[in-house]
């Protein structure tokens, strides 16, 4: 498999288990046996499963990373993981909190899309 898509899948992979540990707890507290952990035990919990998202995330930079043979540049590799982050948090709202979205919403996304030429047409 390329190392650009190995690189991407494993960002898209890591940040659904840190969508999960910074906002599932959110979720979660929805459930009654939830409700009644000390936040020590939330914050544990949310740790344990960032530590799945760090196995991801440390591998996709390694690869990806211009200097390790990869094809990205840092500011490249940092782009690609925002417009990630973003696109997974958007859907977890969404499917998780039934957030709508917004025309500000649709704006931001075709920022993020320049953000993303910018950074790849000049470097």
């Amino acid at each position: 498999m390329p190392k650009a898509l190995t690189t991407i899948l494993l960002l898209v992979c890591s940040n659904v288990f840190m969508t999960l540990a910074w906002y599932g707890h959110l979720k979660m507290a929805e459930m009654k046996w939830f409700q009644h952990l000390p936040l020590i035990a939330v914050i544990a919990l949310s740790w344990g499963i960032a530590f799945f998202e760090y196995c991801l995330q440390v591998p996709a930079n390694r690869i990806g990373f211009l200097g390790n043979g990869g094809p990205f540049n840092l500011m490249q590799l940092k782009v690609i993981q925002e417009v990630i982050t973003l696109t997974v948090f958007v859907l977890f709202s969404m499917m998780a909190f039934h957030t709508p979205i917004r025309w500000n919403h649709l704006a931001a996304a075709l920022l993020l899309v320049g953000a993303v030429w910018l950074v790849f047409a000049f470097d």
